[in-house]
Protein backbone atom coordinates (compact mmCIF):
# COMPACT_ATOMS: atom_id res chain seq x y z
CA UNK A 1 0.00 0.00 0.00
CA UNK A 2 1.58 3.30 -1.28
CA UNK A 3 1.20 6.56 1.00
CA UNK A 4 0.71 10.18 -1.05
CA UNK A 5 2.74 12.65 -0.46
CA UNK A 6 1.23 15.49 1.58
CA UNK A 7 -0.01 18.34 -0.17
CA UNK A 8 2.69 21.02 0.16
CA UNK A 9 4.81 18.10 -1.30
CA UNK A 10 2.62 17.58 -4.54
CA UNK A 11 3.45 21.55 -4.64
CA UNK A 12 6.09 23.83 -6.96
CA UNK A 13 8.47 25.44 -4.57
CA UNK A 14 7.16 28.47 -6.43
CA UNK A 15 3.96 27.50 -4.77
CA UNK A 16 5.14 26.62 -1.96
CA UNK A 17 6.67 30.17 -1.31
CA UNK A 18 3.49 31.77 -2.68
CA UNK A 19 1.81 30.01 0.13
CA UNK A 20 4.05 30.43 2.98
CA UNK A 21 3.83 33.94 2.57
CA UNK A 22 0.30 34.27 2.27
CA UNK A 23 0.02 32.29 5.48
CA UNK A 24 2.74 34.29 7.53
CA UNK A 25 1.11 37.82 6.48
CA UNK A 26 -2.32 36.33 7.07
CA UNK A 27 -1.54 35.58 10.53
CA UNK A 28 0.38 38.96 11.13
CA UNK A 29 -2.92 40.73 9.53
CA UNK A 30 -5.20 38.59 11.87
CA UNK A 31 -3.35 39.40 15.36
CA UNK A 32 -2.77 42.57 14.50
CA UNK A 33 -6.51 42.99 13.82
CA UNK A 34 -7.86 41.27 16.80
CA UNK A 35 -5.38 43.02 19.08
CA UNK A 36 -6.52 46.45 17.47
CA UNK A 37 -10.08 45.19 18.10
CA UNK A 38 -9.84 44.29 21.85
CA UNK A 39 -8.00 47.70 21.71
CA UNK A 40 -10.87 49.19 20.72
CA UNK A 41 -13.13 47.27 23.13
CA UNK A 42 -11.45 48.02 25.96
CA UNK A 43 -10.85 51.38 25.46
CA UNK A 44 -14.82 52.02 24.56
CA UNK A 45 -15.52 49.95 28.00
CA UNK A 46 -13.43 52.10 29.47
CA UNK A 47 -15.16 55.16 28.07
CA UNK A 48 -18.51 53.58 29.14
CA UNK A 49 -17.08 53.14 32.86
CA UNK A 50 -15.85 56.47 32.68
CA UNK A 51 -19.57 58.02 31.80
CA UNK A 52 -21.13 55.76 34.46
CA UNK A 53 -18.92 57.11 37.33
CA UNK A 54 -19.15 60.66 35.64
CA UNK A 55 -23.01 61.17 35.77
CA UNK A 56 -24.34 58.72 38.35
CA UNK A 57 -25.53 61.26 40.73
CA UNK A 58 -22.52 61.74 42.27
CA UNK A 59 -18.44 61.58 42.04
CA UNK A 60 -16.66 59.06 40.96
CA UNK A 61 -16.33 55.89 43.15
CA UNK A 62 -14.40 56.21 45.99
CA UNK A 63 -14.16 60.25 46.09
CA UNK A 64 -16.22 62.82 47.93
CA UNK A 65 -18.64 61.21 49.53
CA UNK A 66 -20.19 62.63 53.16
CA UNK A 67 -19.28 61.67 56.22
CA UNK A 68 -21.93 58.63 56.28
CA UNK A 69 -20.55 56.88 53.47
CA UNK A 70 -23.78 58.54 51.55
CA UNK A 71 -23.41 59.65 48.02
CA UNK A 72 -24.38 63.52 47.61
CA UNK A 73 -27.58 62.74 46.35
CA UNK A 74 -30.04 65.85 45.84
CA UNK A 75 -33.38 67.37 44.97
CA UNK A 76 -35.49 64.94 43.05
CA UNK A 77 -33.02 62.73 42.89
CA UNK A 78 -32.88 62.41 46.50
CA UNK A 79 -36.32 61.79 47.21
CA UNK A 80 -36.88 59.65 44.63
CA UNK A 81 -34.37 57.28 45.84
CA UNK A 82 -35.62 57.51 49.47
CA UNK A 83 -39.49 56.78 47.93
CA UNK A 84 -38.14 53.98 45.76
CA UNK A 85 -36.33 51.93 48.92
CA UNK A 86 -39.79 52.72 51.03
CA UNK A 87 -41.87 51.26 48.51
CA UNK A 88 -39.06 49.03 46.97
CA UNK A 89 -41.36 47.53 44.09
CA UNK A 90 -39.48 45.22 41.97
CA UNK A 91 -41.22 45.80 38.74
CA UNK A 92 -40.30 48.54 36.03
CA UNK A 93 -43.09 51.53 37.14
CA UNK A 94 -44.06 54.66 35.14
CA UNK A 95 -43.64 55.54 31.50
CA UNK A 96 -43.64 59.30 31.21
CA UNK A 97 -40.40 61.28 31.21
CA UNK A 98 -42.02 63.49 33.84
CA UNK A 99 -41.09 60.78 36.32
CA UNK A 100 -37.69 59.77 35.25
CA UNK A 101 -34.56 60.66 37.05
CA UNK A 102 -32.15 63.35 35.69
CA UNK A 103 -28.96 61.95 34.03
CA UNK A 104 -27.98 60.08 30.81
CA UNK A 105 -28.32 56.62 32.15
CA UNK A 106 -31.26 54.22 30.82
CA UNK A 107 -32.14 52.35 33.71
CA UNK A 108 -31.55 53.24 37.53
CA UNK A 109 -32.49 50.62 40.83
CA UNK A 110 -31.74 50.34 44.01
CA UNK A 111 -30.42 47.24 45.79
CA UNK A 112 -30.97 46.71 49.62
CA UNK A 113 -28.82 44.32 52.19
CA UNK A 114 -31.38 41.30 51.34
CA UNK A 115 -30.50 41.48 48.07
CA UNK A 116 -34.02 42.86 46.77
CA UNK A 117 -34.02 45.04 43.84
CA UNK A 118 -36.31 48.42 44.33
CA UNK A 119 -37.28 50.35 41.12
CA UNK A 120 -37.49 54.03 40.42
CA UNK A 121 -40.19 55.40 39.21
CA UNK A 122 -39.78 56.29 35.19
CA UNK A 123 -36.84 53.64 34.86
CA UNK A 124 -36.59 49.91 34.44
CA UNK A 125 -35.48 46.93 36.41
CA UNK A 126 -31.71 45.41 36.27
CA UNK A 127 -31.20 41.76 37.47
CA UNK A 128 -29.43 41.68 40.60
CA UNK A 129 -26.06 39.65 41.07
CA UNK A 130 -23.84 38.38 43.47
CA UNK A 131 -21.42 41.24 43.33
CA UNK A 132 -24.32 43.55 43.67
CA UNK A 133 -25.62 42.42 46.95
CA UNK A 134 -21.81 42.37 48.02
CA UNK A 135 -21.73 45.96 47.41
CA UNK A 136 -25.36 46.74 49.13
CA UNK A 137 -24.21 44.96 52.17
CA UNK A 138 -21.10 47.37 52.44
CA UNK A 139 -18.67 44.92 51.44
CA UNK A 140 -17.48 46.34 48.69
CA UNK A 141 -17.22 49.79 47.74
CA UNK A 142 -18.14 50.07 43.61
CA UNK A 143 -18.61 47.39 41.09
CA UNK A 144 -18.53 47.27 36.73
CA UNK A 145 -20.11 44.36 35.16
CA UNK A 146 -22.39 43.39 32.51
CA UNK A 147 -25.76 42.60 32.84
CA UNK A 148 -29.26 42.10 31.25
CA UNK A 149 -31.80 45.10 31.98
CA UNK A 150 -35.42 46.36 31.36
CA UNK A 151 -36.54 49.45 30.28
CA UNK A 152 -39.77 51.08 31.60
CA UNK A 153 -41.37 50.69 27.97
CA UNK A 154 -40.49 46.38 28.24
CA UNK A 155 -37.60 46.66 25.79
CA UNK A 156 -34.78 44.23 27.25
CA UNK A 157 -30.98 44.70 26.37
CA UNK A 158 -27.73 43.92 27.43
CA UNK A 159 -26.19 47.00 29.41
CA UNK A 160 -22.91 47.79 31.40
CA UNK A 161 -23.84 48.49 35.32
CA UNK A 162 -22.05 50.68 37.61
CA UNK A 163 -23.61 49.50 41.35
CA UNK A 164 -22.07 52.18 44.01
CA UNK A 165 -22.87 51.74 47.97
CA UNK A 166 -24.61 54.18 50.08
CA UNK A 167 -26.13 54.24 53.41
CA UNK A 168 -29.79 55.63 53.88
CA UNK A 169 -31.45 58.16 56.00
CA UNK A 170 -31.38 56.12 59.12
CA UNK A 171 -27.68 54.29 58.39
CA UNK A 172 -29.03 51.13 56.55
CA UNK A 173 -26.55 50.06 54.50
CA UNK A 174 -27.77 49.53 50.27
CA UNK A 175 -26.64 50.12 46.10
CA UNK A 176 -27.97 52.24 44.25
CA UNK A 177 -27.22 51.02 39.69
CA UNK A 178 -26.64 52.68 37.34
CA UNK A 179 -27.06 51.19 33.15
CA UNK A 180 -25.82 52.44 29.93
CA UNK A 181 -26.93 50.15 26.94
CA UNK A 182 -24.30 48.65 25.25
CA UNK A 183 -25.52 48.91 21.57
CA UNK A 184 -23.26 52.03 21.47
CA UNK A 185 -20.47 50.12 22.02
CA UNK A 186 -21.15 46.65 20.48
CA UNK A 187 -22.43 48.28 17.22
CA UNK A 188 -19.30 49.99 16.50
CA UNK A 189 -17.39 46.84 17.53
CA UNK A 190 -19.44 44.60 14.97
CA UNK A 191 -18.83 47.43 12.25
CA UNK A 192 -15.18 47.48 13.15
CA UNK A 193 -15.24 43.26 13.50
CA UNK A 194 -16.76 43.04 9.72
CA UNK A 195 -14.08 46.14 8.84
CA UNK A 196 -10.85 44.01 10.13
CA UNK A 197 -12.02 41.08 8.26
CA UNK A 198 -12.15 42.29 4.65
CA UNK A 199 -8.64 43.92 5.33
CA UNK A 200 -7.33 40.62 6.34
CA UNK A 201 -8.92 38.98 3.75
CA UNK A 202 -7.68 41.69 1.18
CA UNK A 203 -4.54 41.33 2.50
CA UNK A 204 -3.80 37.81 2.35
CA UNK A 205 -4.96 38.35 -1.36
CA UNK A 206 -2.28 40.73 -2.03
CA UNK A 207 0.29 39.15 -0.19
CA UNK A 208 -0.56 35.59 -2.34
CA UNK A 209 0.19 37.85 -5.08
CA UNK A 210 3.08 39.52 -3.82
CA UNK A 211 4.61 36.14 -2.45
CA UNK A 212 4.21 34.25 -5.68
CA UNK A 213 5.99 37.21 -7.28
CA UNK A 214 8.64 37.42 -4.98
CA UNK A 215 8.90 33.19 -5.46
CA UNK A 216 8.81 33.99 -8.74
CA UNK A 217 11.80 36.63 -9.01
CA UNK A 218 13.62 34.64 -6.23
CA UNK A 219 13.79 31.47 -8.09
CA UNK A 220 14.71 32.90 -11.86
CA UNK A 221 18.22 31.49 -10.60
CA UNK A 222 17.03 28.20 -9.58
CA UNK A 223 15.07 28.20 -12.86
CA UNK A 224 18.47 28.56 -14.41
CA UNK A 225 20.43 26.27 -12.69
CA UNK A 226 17.55 23.75 -13.24
CA UNK A 227 18.19 24.65 -17.32
CA UNK A 228 21.92 23.74 -16.41
CA UNK A 229 21.73 20.66 -15.40
CA UNK A 230 19.14 19.46 -17.85
CA UNK A 231 21.42 20.68 -20.67
CA UNK A 232 24.65 19.08 -18.90
CA UNK A 233 21.95 15.75 -18.39
CA UNK A 234 21.01 15.81 -22.20
CA UNK A 235 24.08 16.85 -24.20
CA UNK A 236 27.01 15.39 -21.31
CA UNK A 237 28.34 19.17 -21.45
CA UNK A 238 30.57 19.36 -18.96
CA UNK A 239 31.90 22.68 -19.81
CA UNK A 240 28.34 24.56 -19.19
CA UNK A 241 28.84 27.49 -16.58
CA UNK A 242 25.77 29.46 -14.81
CA UNK A 243 26.45 33.26 -14.13
CA UNK A 244 27.78 33.66 -10.59
CA UNK A 245 26.03 37.04 -9.77
CA UNK A 246 25.43 38.44 -5.78
CA UNK A 247 26.83 37.21 -2.27
CA UNK A 248 23.32 35.06 -1.64
CA UNK A 249 22.10 31.46 -1.48
CA UNK A 250 21.74 31.52 -5.20
CA UNK A 251 24.72 33.00 -6.27
CA UNK A 252 26.80 30.07 -3.96
CA UNK A 253 25.03 27.06 -5.14
CA UNK A 254 26.03 28.90 -8.84
CA UNK A 255 29.21 28.53 -7.97
CA UNK A 256 29.06 25.60 -6.09
CA UNK A 257 27.32 24.02 -9.22
CA UNK A 258 30.40 25.77 -11.30
CA UNK A 259 33.06 24.30 -9.41
CA UNK A 260 31.17 20.65 -9.40
CA UNK A 261 30.85 20.26 -13.14
CA UNK A 262 34.79 21.91 -13.36
CA UNK A 263 36.02 18.96 -10.94
CA UNK A 264 33.58 16.31 -12.92
CA UNK A 265 35.21 18.05 -16.05
CA UNK A 266 38.67 17.39 -15.21
CA UNK A 267 38.02 14.10 -13.80
CA UNK A 268 36.66 12.92 -17.41
CA UNK A 269 39.58 14.68 -19.03
CA UNK A 270 42.26 12.61 -16.52
CA UNK A 271 39.98 9.53 -17.49
CA UNK A 272 40.05 9.78 -21.21
CA UNK A 273 44.17 10.64 -20.62
CA UNK A 274 44.67 7.93 -18.52
CA UNK A 275 42.84 5.85 -21.14
CA UNK A 276 44.76 6.98 -24.13
CA UNK A 277 47.89 6.62 -22.00
CA UNK A 278 46.80 2.91 -21.65
CA UNK A 279 46.02 1.80 -24.71
CA UNK A 280 49.41 3.71 -26.40
CA UNK A 281 51.69 1.74 -23.74
CA UNK A 282 49.51 -1.83 -24.35
CA UNK A 283 49.69 -1.30 -27.70
CA UNK A 284 53.56 -2.43 -27.96
CA UNK A 285 53.36 -5.46 -25.47
CA UNK A 286 50.51 -6.66 -27.38
CA UNK A 287 52.00 -6.12 -30.59
CA UNK A 288 55.21 -7.84 -29.73
CA UNK A 289 53.14 -10.84 -28.33
CA UNK A 290 51.34 -10.77 -31.37
CA UNK A 291 53.67 -11.10 -33.75
CA UNK A 292 55.44 -13.69 -31.30
CA UNK A 293 52.76 -16.06 -31.02
CA UNK A 294 51.96 -15.80 -35.09
CA UNK A 295 55.39 -17.08 -35.54
CA UNK A 296 54.92 -20.35 -33.21
CA UNK A 297 51.95 -20.81 -34.84
CA UNK A 298 53.11 -20.90 -38.16
CA UNK A 299 56.02 -22.96 -37.02
CA UNK A 300 53.34 -25.29 -36.10
CA UNK A 301 51.04 -24.88 -39.16
CA UNK A 302 53.38 -25.55 -42.06
CA UNK A 303 55.53 -27.94 -40.02
CA UNK A 304 59.04 -25.97 -39.66
CA UNK A 305 60.23 -26.10 -36.46
CA UNK A 306 62.19 -23.49 -35.59
CA UNK A 307 65.33 -23.33 -33.72
CA UNK A 308 65.96 -24.39 -30.62
CA UNK A 309 67.22 -21.04 -29.45
CA UNK A 310 65.11 -18.96 -31.78
CA UNK A 311 62.12 -20.58 -30.23
CA UNK A 312 63.49 -20.15 -26.73
CA UNK A 313 64.15 -16.46 -27.31
CA UNK A 314 60.60 -16.29 -28.57
CA UNK A 315 58.79 -18.02 -25.72
CA UNK A 316 61.33 -15.78 -23.31
CA UNK A 317 59.93 -12.87 -25.34
CA UNK A 318 56.07 -13.69 -24.60
CA UNK A 319 57.03 -14.29 -20.87
CA UNK A 320 58.73 -10.71 -20.65
CA UNK A 321 55.61 -9.31 -23.00
CA UNK A 322 53.23 -10.92 -20.47
CA UNK A 323 55.01 -10.11 -17.51
CA UNK A 324 55.21 -6.25 -18.27
CA UNK A 325 51.48 -6.28 -19.37
CA UNK A 326 50.69 -7.56 -15.45
CA UNK A 327 53.18 -5.20 -14.33
CA UNK A 328 50.80 -2.38 -16.13
CA UNK A 329 47.83 -3.97 -15.41
CA UNK A 330 48.83 -4.09 -12.13
CA UNK A 331 49.65 -0.35 -12.07
CA UNK A 332 46.86 0.67 -13.58
CA UNK A 333 44.14 -0.69 -10.98
CA UNK A 334 46.80 0.60 -8.37
CA UNK A 335 46.32 4.11 -10.22
CA UNK A 336 42.21 3.47 -10.81
CA UNK A 337 41.90 2.70 -7.11
CA UNK A 338 38.56 4.68 -5.70
CA UNK A 339 38.63 6.56 -2.31
CA UNK A 340 36.24 4.57 -1.41
CA UNK A 341 37.89 1.30 -2.06
CA UNK A 342 40.96 2.62 0.46
CA UNK A 343 42.55 -0.05 2.73
CA UNK A 344 41.92 0.69 6.32
CA UNK A 345 45.00 2.65 7.74
CA UNK A 346 47.06 0.96 10.31
CA UNK A 347 50.95 1.49 12.12
CA UNK A 348 52.92 0.40 9.78
CA UNK A 349 57.16 0.04 10.64
CA UNK A 350 58.48 1.60 7.51
CA UNK A 351 62.01 0.44 8.08
CA UNK A 352 60.97 -3.16 8.34
CA UNK A 353 59.13 -2.21 4.78
CA UNK A 354 62.54 -0.53 3.67
CA UNK A 355 64.58 -4.05 4.13
CA UNK A 356 62.01 -6.02 2.47
CA UNK A 357 62.04 -3.29 -0.41
CA UNK A 358 66.22 -3.61 -0.54
CA UNK A 359 65.98 -7.91 -0.45
CA UNK A 360 63.65 -7.49 -3.50
CA UNK A 361 66.64 -4.72 -5.10
CA UNK A 362 69.49 -6.87 -4.58
CA UNK A 363 67.70 -9.87 -6.76
CA UNK A 364 66.61 -7.65 -9.33
CA UNK A 365 69.80 -6.38 -9.60
CA UNK A 366 72.75 -8.99 -9.08
CA UNK A 367 75.67 -6.74 -10.14
CA UNK A 368 74.63 -4.01 -8.31
CA UNK A 369 75.41 -3.53 -4.68
CA UNK A 370 72.68 -2.21 -2.59
CA UNK A 371 73.29 -0.23 0.68
CA UNK A 372 71.48 -0.01 3.57
CA UNK A 373 71.01 2.38 6.79
CA UNK A 374 67.52 2.66 8.19
CA UNK A 375 66.43 3.49 11.47
CA UNK A 376 63.24 2.73 13.27
CA UNK A 377 59.99 4.68 12.30
CA UNK A 378 56.54 4.38 12.04
CA UNK A 379 54.10 5.67 10.07
CA UNK A 380 50.21 5.54 9.63
CA UNK A 381 49.25 4.39 6.05
CA UNK A 382 48.55 0.95 3.93
CA UNK A 383 51.43 -1.83 3.95
CA UNK A 384 50.94 -3.46 0.83
CA UNK A 385 51.21 0.19 -0.85
CA UNK A 386 53.67 1.42 0.96
CA UNK A 387 56.02 -1.40 0.37
CA UNK A 388 55.40 -1.15 -3.92
CA UNK A 389 56.18 2.41 -3.44
CA UNK A 390 59.37 1.58 -2.09
CA UNK A 391 59.89 -0.75 -4.43
CA UNK A 392 59.10 1.65 -7.06
CA UNK A 393 61.85 3.62 -5.63
CA UNK A 394 64.21 1.03 -5.70
CA UNK A 395 63.42 -0.33 -9.16
CA UNK A 396 64.24 3.43 -10.59
CA UNK A 397 67.38 3.02 -8.46
CA UNK A 398 68.37 -0.06 -9.88
CA UNK A 399 66.88 0.50 -13.80
CA UNK A 400 69.39 3.85 -14.28
CA UNK A 401 72.50 2.40 -12.07
CA UNK A 402 75.25 1.60 -14.36
CA UNK A 403 76.79 -2.28 -13.79
CA UNK A 404 78.37 -2.53 -10.83
CA UNK A 405 76.89 0.56 -9.47
CA UNK A 406 75.61 1.21 -6.62
CA UNK A 407 72.37 2.09 -4.59
CA UNK A 408 72.46 4.00 -1.08
CA UNK A 409 69.10 3.53 1.25
CA UNK A 410 68.80 5.30 4.04
CA UNK A 411 65.92 5.87 6.50
CA UNK A 412 66.09 8.71 9.40
CA UNK A 413 63.93 10.39 11.43
CA UNK A 414 61.08 9.42 8.79
CA UNK A 415 63.32 10.56 5.70
CA UNK A 416 63.69 8.04 3.46
CA UNK A 417 66.57 8.49 0.45
CA UNK A 418 67.28 6.49 -2.59
CA UNK A 419 70.46 7.48 -4.65
CA UNK A 420 71.62 5.78 -7.42
CA UNK A 421 74.76 7.06 -9.57
CA UNK A 422 73.10 6.81 -13.18
CA UNK A 423 72.57 9.24 -16.04
CA UNK A 424 70.54 11.53 -13.68
CA UNK A 425 67.36 13.70 -14.69
CA UNK A 426 67.56 16.30 -16.75
CA UNK A 427 66.43 19.80 -15.01
CA UNK A 428 63.95 20.36 -17.69
CA UNK A 429 62.50 16.95 -17.04
CA UNK A 430 62.10 17.14 -13.02
CA UNK A 431 58.86 18.71 -13.41
CA UNK A 432 57.81 15.73 -15.04
CA UNK A 433 58.76 12.16 -13.29
CA UNK A 434 55.42 12.30 -11.03
CA UNK A 435 52.98 12.48 -14.54
CA UNK A 436 51.36 9.76 -15.73
CA UNK A 437 53.13 7.55 -18.27
CA UNK A 438 55.84 10.15 -18.54
CA UNK A 439 59.00 9.28 -19.79
CA UNK A 440 62.41 10.78 -20.39
CA UNK A 441 63.64 10.09 -24.06
CA UNK A 442 66.57 8.01 -22.50
CA UNK A 443 64.23 5.54 -20.63
CA UNK A 444 61.96 4.92 -23.38
CA UNK A 445 63.94 1.96 -25.05
CA UNK A 446 64.01 0.94 -21.05
CA UNK A 447 61.07 -1.75 -19.58
CA UNK A 448 58.68 -0.04 -17.74
CA UNK A 449 55.11 1.59 -17.56
CA UNK A 450 55.64 5.40 -16.82
CA UNK A 451 53.22 4.66 -13.82
CA UNK A 452 56.24 3.63 -10.84
CA UNK A 453 56.46 7.12 -9.61
CA UNK A 454 52.85 8.28 -9.94
CA UNK A 455 51.64 5.03 -7.95
CA UNK A 456 54.79 6.86 -5.42
CA UNK A 457 53.29 10.02 -5.12
CA UNK A 458 49.50 8.93 -4.63
CA UNK A 459 51.24 6.69 -1.65
CA UNK A 460 53.17 8.98 0.18
CA UNK A 461 50.27 11.91 -0.66
CA UNK A 462 47.49 9.71 0.72
CA UNK A 463 50.20 9.01 4.22
CA UNK A 464 50.46 12.87 4.58
CA UNK A 465 54.09 12.44 3.49
CA UNK A 466 55.97 14.82 0.38
CA UNK A 467 57.85 13.21 -2.63
CA UNK A 468 60.67 15.13 -4.71
CA UNK A 469 63.94 13.72 -7.11
CA UNK A 470 66.97 15.89 -7.27
CA UNK A 471 70.03 15.31 -9.02
CA UNK A 472 72.68 13.84 -6.43
CA UNK A 473 75.94 15.31 -5.76
CA UNK A 474 78.71 13.85 -7.87
CA UNK A 475 75.94 12.97 -10.53
CA UNK A 476 73.25 10.29 -10.41
CA UNK A 477 69.53 10.84 -8.71
CA UNK A 478 68.24 11.28 -5.16
CA UNK A 479 64.70 10.25 -4.17
CA UNK A 480 63.54 11.96 -1.24
CA UNK A 481 60.24 10.55 1.09
CA UNK A 482 59.06 12.70 3.82
CA UNK A 483 56.76 10.90 6.25
CA UNK A 484 55.00 12.01 9.43
CA UNK A 485 55.15 9.26 12.12
CA UNK A 486 56.89 8.35 15.11
CA UNK A 487 60.29 6.69 16.34
CA UNK A 488 58.25 4.15 18.73
CA UNK A 489 54.86 2.93 17.59
CA UNK A 490 52.00 4.40 20.10
CA UNK A 491 54.03 7.76 20.27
Amino acid sequence: MTTRAPVTRRLTLRARMALLTAAAVALAVAACASAGWLLTRNQLYHELDRRLGAVSGGPPPGQDRDRDGVPPFHGRLAWQVEAALAACTQDPTGTGSENRPPGPYEIMQLVNAEGRRCTVPGTGALQVTSEDVQVARGERDHVYHDGTGVTSSGSKGDVRILTRSFRTADGTPAAVSYAISLDEVEGPLDNLALLLTAVTALGVLVSAAAGLMIARASLRPVDELTGAVEHIARTEDLGTRIPEEGTDEIARLSRSFNSMTAALAASRERQQQLIADAGHELRTPLTSLRTNIDLLLRSEATGRELPQATRHNLLASVKAQMQELSSLVGDLLELARPAEAEPVRETVALHDVVARAVERARLRGPGLTVESDTQPWHVLGDPASLERAVVNLLDNAVKFSPPGGTVTVRLKAGELTVRDHGPGIPADDLPHVFERFWRSPSARSLPGSGLGLSIVARVVAECGGDVALEPAPGGGTLARVRLPGTATPGD
